[in-house]
């Protein structure tokens, strides 16, 4: 089992920045499909971004261009730079394997707001 651990979240204004951070034990990254997901609250989980082992990339509509997915093999780390927030990007982000899902861990509160 692979154990992820999500941090980097904050409060930040509206057209500001942050870079979540996904720390990876028990398996390597690269070997999998791995994503970023969010839930807002009163809202289902959602995907944001996904990184595929070909290296093709799903971003959700309405971070493409804002978002950036990457991977770090040397610290087996999965990063989420995220630029010109919006509000609505206020949620609890969450790393996990694409295509073999973990237990969800607690996740990062990200709060966009003047």
């Amino acid at each position: 089992q692979v154990q992820l651990v999500e941090s980097g979240g904050g409060l930040v204004q509206p057209g500001g920045s942050l870079r979540l951070s996904c720390a990876a034990s028990g398996g390597r990254l690269s070997d999998f499909a791995v994503g970023w997901y969010r839930q807002a609250p009163g809202k289902m989980r959602e995907a944001v971004a996904r990184l595929f082992r070909s290296g093709s990339t799903i971003y959700l509509e309405s971070v493409k261009g804002r978002f950036t997915i990457t991977v770090d093999d040397d610290h087996n780390t999965m990063y989420l730079q995220m630029n010109n927030l919006k509000v609505e990007d206020t949620a609890v982000y969450f790393c996990n394997l694409e295509l073999n899902p973990q237990p969800w861990g607690q996740g990062t509160q990200v709060t966009v707001s003047l």
